[in-house]
C-alpha cells in the first residue's frame, strides 16, 4: 500500500510540473468583462478536450496545458460569436485576452465539445462524462468527482455545505424525501448530465417571492438512448463464511419517456449490505414539510419508538436484508401529473455490545457500570405514498398527497450489568401513521399572489416492553417502589403503551408585490393537536397469570390516561426589500396559544399570547459568493408523555413520571451562512455557525437509589438557561488533476439538571477536523488519501470528566487497466483512546474488489469482492448521554468473500 501511495504521488508531481498556464481576460467589444464565458482547449493531435475554465467578476480565466503542444482555445458566450485561437504551448506561461462580438444568428452556431462545467443562472450543469475515469458504477461515484458536490457521511449529498432535499431524473422525482436511494441505486453509465438546481423552488409562482438560498436540488439528465427503454442491471452473487453460505440479489430497473417513468429496486443479501435502514425509514419525509415550520412554534409529538440498538456504521455481528421499492410518474396530460412510490423491507440483526460507563458527577455515588449485550432485531417497514399536481395554466396549481407508513418490529435482548446483574428484555411494537398534504396556489395577478397549504397527520402507537430480572437482591429497592410481588422466582415486569396523534398544521399565504425591489407577505394559519396517552405496568407471575402492582411512590399511580390538546392561531407578516446586495427579511408574528390535559378528572390548562420576531439578511457579494444571518425566535412545546402523571418505564433501570402543569420553552436562535464557488481557480469555499439559547427549557430531575445505576425522574422548567453552539467549514480546491479538502466542525453545548437535589451542568465539547487528497486521472490509478481527527470532551456535573479521542488515516484507491479490468481498494485504520490511557485500541478494515468488464457497453460484468479483509470482529465508538458517557465496542461481521455477476440492460 505504501508503495502504491508513492508511486502515485509521484505522477501526480510529475504531470503538475509538466504543465504551464494559459491566463488572459475576456471582454465584448466595448471593453466591458464577461463573467462566466467558458473557454477551453482541445489539443490538436488528440483532439481531445485538456482544459477548460470560466471566467470569474473580471473576466479572468486560466487554462493549465501541456508542455510543447498545439492547442485551439474556444471562447464562448450566451449572445456573443465564439472566438478560436491556435495557441502554440513552450515551458513559459502565455498571457491571452479575447475580445467578443455580437452574434445574433445563434441557430448557425455547432457545439462539437461540451464544457466540463457551465453556468445557467441559479443552475450548475456538470457533463459527467468530462469527469468520470471509468471505475464508476453508481450516481454515488459520478457525484463525487463533481467540484463542490460531496457525499457526507450519513450519505447525502452536499453543495456548498447544504443538504440537498430532492434528486429528479429527467424533472421527475426519485422517492421524493431520500436521496439515497439515488446515489446508492443509479447507475453511472445512464447519467449524462448533473443539474445542480440552487435556490430551488417547488412552486414556481413562489420563486419571486419566497427565501429558498437553503434549497438545494439535483436533476440528472440520462444519456441518449435511455429514454423509451428500460436501463438499469441486476446483480447476482454468493460465497461461504465461517457461519453460513452468502448470497447477493440486486434488480435495479428504470424505465423513462416524456409521459411516464418506472422505477423498480430490490435487494436481498446477508453480507451486512444495508439498502435501507431504520434510520432511513423514520427520517424519510416524503418530501412533506410542515406549512408552519417557519412560524415560530416548533411542537414534539414525541418519539414511541422502540429503544432499539443501532448498527454502528452500518455494520453489526450479523445482518439479512430484503428491499424492495418501485417509484412511478405518470402524465396523462399537460395539467395533470400523478407520482408515487412503494417501499418494503426486511432487515434481521444481530448485535454484541459491551460497554463501559461512567454517570455523571462522582460525589453523588452513582457507580460506574459495565455493561454486556446480545441482541437479536427483526423489523418490518412499509412506506406508500401517492401524489397528485393538477396546472391547469400558470395561474393555478393544485397538490395533494398521502404517505402512509407502517412496521412491525421486535428486539430480544440479554443483558448483563455488573450493577444490576442478568436482565432479560424484549420490546415489540406495530405503530402506523397518515400524512396528507394539501396545497392550492393561485397568482391573481403580477402583484398578487395566495397559497394555501394544509397538512393533517394521523398516527397509532404500541410499544410494548419487558424486563426479566434475574438478580433479585439488586432490583429489591425498586421492586418495593413499583408494589411489586417478591415471592416470585423473578422480578418479570412490563408495560403497555398506546400513543394516537392527531395534528392539523394549515396556513394561508397572501403576497402583495409592492415594486421590483420589494414585496409584502401576510400569514395566517394555526396548528391543532390531539394526544391520547395510555400505559400501565403490571408483572408476570410464576403461574402465568398477571399481577397490577400498586406502587408505593408516586401517590400509587403506575397507569395513564391522559388527554392532551394543543392550538396555536397566528398572524404574521414579513417585508423583504432588495437594496444592491442586500436582502432585508424581517418579520414578526402574534400567536395564541392553548395548551390542555386531561387526566384523572383533573384539567389543566395554559392560554397565553406571545409575539415572535425573525429577521433574515442575505448579502450577495458574487454570483456564487453569499452571506446569509437569520435570528428567530421560538416557543417550544413538549408532548403528551411530558404531562402523563403515572410511572412509565423507559427501561427496568429509568422509571418515570410527567408533570401536568409544565410550561413552554422559549429560544433564540441564531445563524451566519458564508459560501463561495469560485469557477476561476475551482475553490468551493462554506462556513457556518449557529448558536442557540434556550429559556425555561424542560429537563429532568433525577433520583438514583444509593449504589444503583436505577433512576425516578420528573420533568421541570429549568431556572437556569440552556446554550449550544456549532461551527463548521470546509475549504476545497483542485489543482489541475489533484482535490485537496480541509473540514472541520465543532460543537458546545451545556444543559441543567438535577440529580439528587444537586444541580448538574454539563458541558460537551465535539470537535472533529478532516483533510483529504482526492486525484482524478483520466487514464492512471486514482488514488485519495484522508486523515480524520476527533475530540470528544465531557464535563459531567461537578467532578465527572471524560476525553475520548479518534485518529483515522485512510486510503482509498481506484483503477482501470487494460480497458477491461477495474480494481477498487480502501483501507482504514482507527486508533480509540481515553485521556488517561485506560482505552487505547486500534481496529482496522481492509476491503477490495477487481472487476472484468469488456467494455463500457458489454452486457456482463464480473467480479470478486472481499469485506473485512483483515478479519476484525469489533470497533469502539464513544457517546455522551444526559446523566452518563460510555465508551462501547461493538462486535462486527467476521471477513467475506463473495463473487458476483452483473447484467447490464
Amino acid at each position: 500500500m505504501k508503495y502504491t501511495l508513492t508511486t502515485l504521488l509521484l505522477i501526480v508531481v510529475g504531470t503538475t510540473f509538466a504543465q504551464i498556464k494559459v491566463e488572459g481576460i475576456v471582454k465584448d467589444s466595448i471593453g466591458n468583462p464577461l463573467e462566466l464565458a467558458n473557454v477551453i482547449a482541445i489539443n490538436q493531435e488528440t483532439k481531445i478536450l485538456d482544459s477548460y475554465g470560466i471566467t470569474n467578476d473580471v473576466g479572468r480565466y486560466k487554462l493549465d496545458l501541456n508542455e510543447n503542444s498545439k492547442y485551439e482555445i474556444q471562447v464562448s458566450y450566451i449572445g456573443m460569436k465564439t472566438a478560436k485561437e491556435i495557441v502554440d504551448t513552450k515551458s513559459e506561461d502565455i498571457d491571452k485576452d479575447f475580445v467578443l462580438y455580437e452574434d445574433n444568428a445563434l441557430d448557425e452556431i455547432e457545439l462539437t465539445y461540451e464544457m466540463p462545467v457551465s453556468v445557467k443562472g441559479d443552475t450548475l450543469v456538470y457533463n459527467a462524462d468530462s469527469f468520470n475515469k471509468g471505475t464508476e458504477r453508481k450516481l454515488e461515484d459520478v457525484l463525487k468527482n463533481l467540484p463542490g458536490v460531496e457525499i457526507n457521511d450519513d450519505g447525502q449529498i452536499e453543495v456548498e455545505g447544504k443538504v440537498v432535499s430532492k434528486v429528479m431524473v429527467e424533472g421527475k422525482d426519485f422517492f421524493d424525501g431520500d436521496t439515497k436511494l439515488a446515489t446508492k441505486n443509479i447507475p453511472s453509465n445512464a447519467v449524462d448530465k448533473v443539474q445542480v438546481l440552487k435556490n430551488y423552488a417547488e412552486v414556481g409562482q413562489l420563486s419571486g417571492v419566497t427565501n429558498n438560498q437553503d434549497n438545494v436540488a439535483i436533476n440528472i439528465k440520462l444519456k441518449e438512448g435511455k429514454t423509451n427503454f428500460w436501463f438499469g442491471n441486476i446483480t447476482a452473487g454468493g460465497g461461504d463464511s465461517p457461519n453460513n453460505g452468502l448470497y447477493l440479489f440486486q434488480p435495479k430497473l428504470f424505465y423513462y419517456s416524456p409521459n411516464y417513468s418506472i422505477n423498480i429496486i430490490g435487494d436481498l443479501n446477508n453480507l451486512g449490505e444495508v439498502a435501507f435502514t431504520r434510520r432511513d425509514y423514520f427520517n424519510f419525509s416524503g418530501g412533506f414539510r410542515g406549512p408552519s415550520r417557519s412560524s415560530g412554534t416548533s411542537i414534539n409529538l414525541g418519539s414511541n419508538n422502540l429503544g432499539f440498538l443501532t448498527a454502528q456504521n452500518g455494520k453489526a455481528k450479523d445482518i439479512e436484508t430484503k428491499f424492495g421499492a418501485a417509484n412511478f410518474s405518470w402524465s396523462p396530460n399537460k395539467a395533470l401529473d400523478l407520482s408515487g412510490f412503494a417501499i418494503l423491507a426486511n432487515t434481521k440483526t444481530e448485535l454484541q455490545e459491551n460497554t463501559s460507563r461512567q454517570y455523571t458527577d462522582p460525589e453523588i455515588g452513582i457507580p460506574d457500570e459495565s455493561t454486556e449485550s446480545n441482541t437479536m432485531q427483526n423489523s418490518d417497514l412499509g412506506m406508500l405514498k401517492l401524489s397528485a399536481s393538477y396546472k391547469p395554466n400558470v395561474n393555478n396549481q393544485l397538490d395533494y398527497d398521502v404517505l402512509g407508513k407502517i412496521s412491525k418490529e421486535s428486539q430480544d435482548q440479554g443483558f448483563f450489568s455488573s450493577v444490576i446483574g442478568d436482565i432479560d428484555q424484549l420490546e415489540s411494537s406495530s405503530p402506523y401513521s397518515i400524512n396528507q398534504n394539501l396545497n392550492y396556489y393561485y397568482t391573481l395577478d403580477a402583484n398578487n399572489i395566495f397559497a394555501l397549504e394544509a397538512q393533517h397527520l394521523l398516527s397509532d402507537e404500541d410499544p410494548f416492553y419487558n424486563a426479566i430480572l434475574d438478580d433479585k437482591d439488586n432490583y429489591e429497592g425498586t421492586a418495593d417502589n413499583l408494589g411489586l410481588d417478591g415471592a416470585q422466582v423473578d422480578y418479570n415486569i412490563a408495560q403497555d403503551k398506546r400513543i394516537k396523534s392527531n395534528q392539523l398544521d394549515a396556513k394561508l399565504d397572501y403576497w402583495n408585490i409592492l415594486n421590483t425591489k420589494s414585496d409584502i407577505n401576510f400569514t395566517l394559519g394555526t396548528i391543532l393537536s390531539n394526544q391520547k396517552f395510555n400505559s400501565n405496568i403490571f408483572q408476570f407471575l410464576d403461574d402465568g397469570s398477571t399481577f397490577n402492582p400498586t406502587p408505593t411512590i408516586n401517590g400509587g399511580l403506575d397507569e395513564n390516561d391522559i388527554d392532551y390538546s394543543f392550538s396555536d392561531l397566528y398572524l404574521g407578516i414579513h417585508y423583504r426589500l432588495k437594496s444592491g446586495i442586500f436582502t432585508f427579511t424581517p418579520g414578526v408574528s402574534g400567536h395564541t396559544y392553548s395548551v390542555k390535559n386531561d387526566q384523572f378528572g383533573e384539567e389543566t390548562t395554559d392560554n397565553f399570547f406571545r409575539l415572535l420576531p425573525d429577521f433574515n439578511v442575505r448579502m450577495q457579494l458574487k454570483k456564487s459568493e453569499q452571506i446569509t444571518f437569520n435570528y428567530r425566535m421560538q416557543t417550544q412545546f413538549t408532548d403528551v408523555s411530558r404531562f402523563a402523571r403515572g410511572l412509565v418505564l423507559n427501561s427496568y433501570n429509568s422509571i418515570f413520571s410527567g408533570v401536568p402543569d409544565l410550561e413552554n420553552a422559549l429560544s433564540h436562535n441564531v445563524s451566519l451562512f458564508y459560501y463561495s464557488f469560485n469557477m476561476f481557480n475551482y475553490t468551493n469555499v462554506f462556513a457556518n455557525i449557529t448558536y442557540n439559547k434556550s429559556i425555561d427549557n424542560i429537563r429532568n430531575r433525577s433520583e438514583f437509589e444509593p449504589g444503583s445505576v436505577i433512576s425516578i425522574s420528573s420533568p421541570f422548567n429549568s431556572g437556569f438557561a440552556d446554550e449550544s453552539v456549532s461551527a463548521s467549514g470546509r475549504f476545497q480546491r483542485t489543482f489541475n488533476k489533484i482535490r485537496g479538502s480541509l473540514s472541520g466542525n465543532f460543537n458546545y453545548s451545556k444543559f441543567n439538571q438535577f440529580i439528587q437535589d444537586t444541580r448538574s451542568v454539563n458541558e460537551s465539547y465535539t470537535q472533529n477536523y478532516s483533510a483529504s487528497l482526492r486525484t482524478n486521472f483520466k487514464t492512471a490509478p486514482n488514488v485519495e488519501v484522508r486523515y480524520d481527527y476527533r475530540i470528544q470532551d465531557n464535563q459531567q456535573g461537578r467532578g465527572g470528566s471524560t476525553k475520548f479521542f479518534t485518529k483515522t488515516p485512510s486510503i482509498e484507491v481506484d483503477a482501470l487497466f487494460l480497458k477491461a479490468f477495474t480494481f477498487r481498494t480502501d483501507y482504514t485504520s482507527n486508533n480509540f483512546s481515553s485521556e488517561d490511557n485506560t482505552i487505547d485500541n486500534t481496529f482496522e478494515f481492509w476491503n477490495a474488489s477487481l472487476s472484468y468488464r469488456k467494455d463500457r457497453d458489454a452486457k456482463f460484468e464480473y467480479e470478486i469482492k472481499a469485506t473485512n479483509l483483515l478479519d476484525t470482529r469489533s470497533q469502539n465508538e464513544s457517546s455522551a448521554g444526559a446523566v452518563s458517557v460510555s465508551a462501547s465496542e461493538y462486535f462486527i461481521q467476521p471477513r467475506f468473500i463473495s463473487f458476483r455477476l452483473v447484467y447490464s440492460l
